[in-house]
This record gives C-alpha cells, sequence and structure tokens, in this order.
C-alpha cells in the first residue's frame, strides 16, 4: 500500500531504495546509535515535509521513497544525515505500467536553453538517451529547444550539460505521459575505480592510481574493499590499490625520491554522488561522510558474479 503524501493525483515516477549501512565495522562513523527500526517511521515523517515524495507503509530494514524531484530527494537524506542516521542510497529507477500488455514508461518534457555554440553538443547527447527535439527557437546569442525524452534517459545527465555548456545552461523537466517502452538506454559511459583493499590511502598508491582515473579522495582518507576512490574514463571498473606503499631498498636512482605530485581530488557533494552511481552501486550516507561503494564489496565475489552473467 502506498501512502501519497502531498498533492492529490500528482504522479511519481521514479524510486529510490535506501537500506542498512554496512560497511565494516572499523569503518563506522563516532554518532548517537539508532535502532534500524525507525527509519521507515522517520521516512514517513519525513515524507510528510514534502509535496513531491510518497513513502510506502513498510516496516522492514530500509524502505523506498517515490519522487519526481531528485532535488527534494537530496534534501531529505541530508536532513536524515544531519540528525545522524546512517543509510545506503542505490541509483534511482523509473515506475513502469502495464497497459494492454505492454510497458509503458515516463516521459518528461524537457525545456533548455543554451548557448548557440553548445546546441550541436548538447543534441547530440540527448539523441543518444532517446531525446526527441519538439521544438527549436533562436533568441538572440542562445537557442530554446524543447524535448521528450524517457525519464531514465536524464540519470546523470546534468553534469554532462553543465560540463557541455560551460556552466551557462539552463535545464527544467516536467511531466509529459506515459509512453511505450523507448529501448536501453546508456546509463553512464564511464567506470569506477574500486578500492582493493582495506586501510589508508596513501600518497605512493594514490600516485599510481591517478593515471587510470579522476580520484575521489586524498592522502590520508581510510579506505575498505569494495569503495569507489574514483571515476575511469572507461566504460568499465578498475580495482587499484590506494593503500599501497613504497618498497624501501638499499638502491637510490637519481630522481625516484622526488616527491610525488598529486592531482587534487574531485569532491562530489550529494546531487553530485546520487548522479554517478551505476546499477551495482550505493551511496553510503553518514554523518560525516558520504562515500560511493559497490553493492558486492568483496572483489572476488564481484568477478564470479561477471561470470555468471556470461
Amino acid at each position: 500500500m502506498l501512502n501519497a503524501v502531498g498533492v492529490a493525483g500528482s504522479s511519481r515516477y521514479r524510486r529510490h531504495e535506501s537500506v542498512r549501512n554496512e560497511r565494516p565495522a572499523k569503518q563506522a562513523s563516532r554518532v548517537v546509535p539508532r535502532g534500524i527500526s525507525l527509519v521507515p517511521f522517520r521516512h514517513m515523517c519525513l515524507g510528510r515535509g514534502f509535496v513531491y515524495i510518497a513513502v510506502p507503509t513498510k516496516t522492514d530494514v530500509g524502505g523506498e521513497w517515490m519522487e519526481n524531484q531528485s532535488t527534494v530527494l537530496s534534501i531529505l537524506v541530508e536532513n536524515m544525515r544531519r540528525e545522524g542516521y546512517e543509510l545506503g542510497v542505490s541509483t534511482p529507477h523509473v515506475l513502469y505500467k502495464e497497459i494492454d500488455g505492454k510497458r509503458y514508461e515516463p516521459i518528461e518534457e524537457l525545456s533548455i536553453d543554451v548557448p548557440e555554440e553548445c546546441v550541436g553538443s548538447v543534441m547530440e547527447k540527448l539523441g543518444a538517451r532517446k531525446g526527441e527535439l519538439q521544438d527549436m527557437h533562436p533568441q538572440g546569442s542562445r537557442t530554446r529547444l524543447t524535448f521528450l525524452i524517457p525519464s531514465r534517459g536524464l540519470f546523470g545527465y546534468k553534469s554532462e550539460f553543465l560540463t557541455d555548456t560551460k556552466g551557462e545552461g539552463i535545464m527544467n523537466s516536467l511531466f509529459h505521459d506515459y509512453e511505450p517502452y523507448k529501448g536501453d538506454i546508456p546509463r553512464r559511459n564511464t567506470g569506477s575505480l574500486i578500492s582493493f583493499e582495506t586501510g589508508e590511502a596513501v600518497t605512493y598508491g594514490l600516485y599510481n592510481a591517478q593515471e587510470r582515473g579522476a580520484l575521489f579522495i586524498g592522502a590520508g582518507v581510510p579506505v575498505y574493499e569494495g569503495m569507489v576512490v574514483g571515476a575511469s574514463p572507461k566504460a568499465e571498473d578498475l580495482v587499484v590499490n590506494v593503500c599501497k606503499r613504497k618498497h624501501l631498498t638499499n638502491t637510490r636512482a637519481s630522481g625516484s625520491d622526488d616527491a610525488l605530485r598529486l592531482v587534487p581530488p574531485r569532491n562530489l557533494s550529494l546531487e553530485d554522488c546520487l548522479e554517478f552511481l551505476a546499477d551495482d552501486e550505493l551511496l553510503e550516507v553518514t554523518p560525516e561522510s558520504l562515500r560511493i561503494r559497490k553493492q558486492i564489496l568483496s572483489n572476488q565475489l564481484r568477478a564470479k558474479q561477471r561470470g555468471k552473467l556470461k
């Protein structure tokens, strides 16, 4: 049963799941313990304050949110975080409908205002996400575009949009209707850099790992096996050992002892983390930090699962 909160008849077409935080004990934050059975009740209390959120009346550990505004979800999670809760949030999923035996999905009307020189890259990216151009109006040095696009086509697009438009683009979307399923849409064209072992990130290990992609952490940050420490430019995940230390020997070579220089890590906000999530990842939310991790922490178990899927 769904307890609809907010405007009667409003449509919720995205689903987020929250689960028990099952991090390694060594990485637990120093917060006041709270019973996991309180979390579904807290979902309900918080949901009543937000127009665009519906909360199922579940008493199991964890729960679900149904919403159609990602910003509202970020506010909800941030409020729980400040109150001392720890939880894991999954990637969003759309809610499909079965009509006459066919699967229908939610479609959004997307309005975009961008500089003229950015129109090509925006249209190319949205075309790959099953977006259909409905209208196009030049307004001085800018252009206004209107698309109809599946809701799942917008997952993770915000960061790409800001990059393509150099921060000058404006984007807004409204629910349009349910239409027949549009086919598969690529979710993310980058992979993740995953920690090989539990420990503390050191400069030597990070220096070797930064050649594989952009890092999310710096030296001295505690990590654990299965934790996402960066983004790979390739579409596949890579396991890196950021805890690896330099072996000491009696041999010295010219230049080998020079100071290692690290590229400043990329700091992700709560909304950035939610956009970055892949289907097999969770956002670990604690009062002290935000971490992205694989749902299956063990590298060996993930390898076995990939073998079964092949």
